[in-house]
């Protein structure tokens, strides 16, 4: 199958035949209708990501297709479902499944698809006898994937994929930020930081959750000007975040959202909440940096939190957000700048790293 590899960091992804093996018990062969060009690829790219740390590397992971065969053992789908593929498959019976909490599945099996392994260590994907991770145990920069049973969540075979596709990750990420993991009130205030595919979701998240005043920062005059279309009431090209903010909301924000994953921006995103406000790091940051905070500020009662994944549980997430695109309450093709072949892989990853397209989107025949 066609297929897109990171064979060397900071280097252009190639393309490749890669072998892909039949599902074993409890996998699912999906062939690949669609696949977003995410950040963490990028990073991944770049050398920076935690767990890619061998090469070669099959990237992808925000994605949706058709269930094409199934391994035993497998019930929840079958041949022609048509699926979005999560981001993880939680065991449900470790100590954080077992307490309702499995987007923070810390079962042996999530830990190795992570890793781009299953279970017993090994992989379904090779390429000229080499041994091929898939990114996060899914790879979706390819015709087809292996995944896990729990990652495929069943969708409306009406259901446009393309589209879809972008809930597996950026979508659930940024909408997830605000509704499962801060909790936005209506009537709130709230900065987003960061205005690119996840960045604009969190927009998205926030007209969702009932603020009356969402301010989106950037660098990127462009991409603010789309971030007003998602919702926002104010936008800044982000300098002095707190001073701006201050100008707009008089003592700050209650809700600020950092997508940037630069620890600089997160220490004053964190300054420009209020006393008693809430601040989410949704970006992730590089491997080894770190964040300096005056302690004052938290002693005011102000929360700094993380987020993995918009603290979602995709099989109640992903039909929640299908659910609110259909019903017009959820923008997803405003999302897509472009839709490439997957030979077109690298024009895309570019597009994206020069904050050109809110999302770039690798679509197969």
């Amino acid at each position: 199958m066609r297929a897109a590899l990171l064979r060397e960091f900071g280097a252009p992804l190639e393309l490749a035949e890669v072998t892909i093996q039949e599902p074993r018990a409890g996998e699912v062969l999906v062939r690949v209708a669609a696949s977003g060009i995410c950040g963490s690829d990028l990073k991944a790219i770049d050398g920076k990501s935690p767990v890619v740390a061998h090469l070669p590397c099959l990237l992808g992971h925000e994605s949706a297709g058709v269930v094409e065969r199934t391994g035993p053992g497998v019930t929840g789908v079958r041949p022609g479902d048509h699926v979005i593929i999560a981001m993880n498959g939680p065991c449900g019976h470790c100590r954080n499944c077992a307490r309702t909490k499995p987007h923070l599945c810390v079962g042996q099996t999530r830990m190795s698809t992570v890793m781009g392994l299953t279970a017993d260590g090994t992989t379904r994907l090779s390429a000229g006898g080499e041994v091929v991770r898939p990114y996060i145990g899914i790879g979706s920069f390819a015709e087809k994937v292996v995944v896990g049973e729990a990652m495929c969540v069943k969708v409306a075979p009406d259901a446009p994929l393309d589209l879809l596709a972008l809930t597996a990750c950026g979508v659930v990420t940024g909408v997830g930020a605000v509704l499962n993991t801060a909790r936005v009130e209506p009537g709130t205030d709230v900065l987003v930081v960061g205005c690119g595919g996840v960045g604009l979701n969190v927009v998205q998240g926030a007209v969702l959750a009932g603020a009356t005043t969402i301010i989106a920062a950037d660098v990127v005059g462009s991409k603010l000007r789309l971030a007003e279309e998602f919702g926002a009431t104010h936008t800044l090209l982000a300098d002095d975040l707190p001073k701006q903010v201050g100008e707009i909301v008089r003592g700050g924000v209650d809700y600020a959202f950092d997508v940037t994953g630069i620890a600089a921006v997160l220490t004053q995103a964190l300054a420009a909440t209020r006393s008693g406000g809430t601040t989410v790091m949704v970006g992730s940051p590089a491997a080894g940096e770190d964040l300096r905070i005056p302690p004052g500020q938290l002693f005011a009662s102000r929360r700094l939190m993380g987020t993995q994944g918009g603290d979602a549980v995709p099989a109640r997430d992903l039909p929640m957000l299908v659910d609110l695109y259909r019903r017009g309450r959820l923008n997803l093709e405003g999302l897509v700048s472009e839709r490439i072949p997957v030979e077109a892989v690298n024009e895309g990853i570019a597009h994206v790293r020069a904050g050109a397209v809110a999302r770039s989107v690798i679509v197969f025949d």
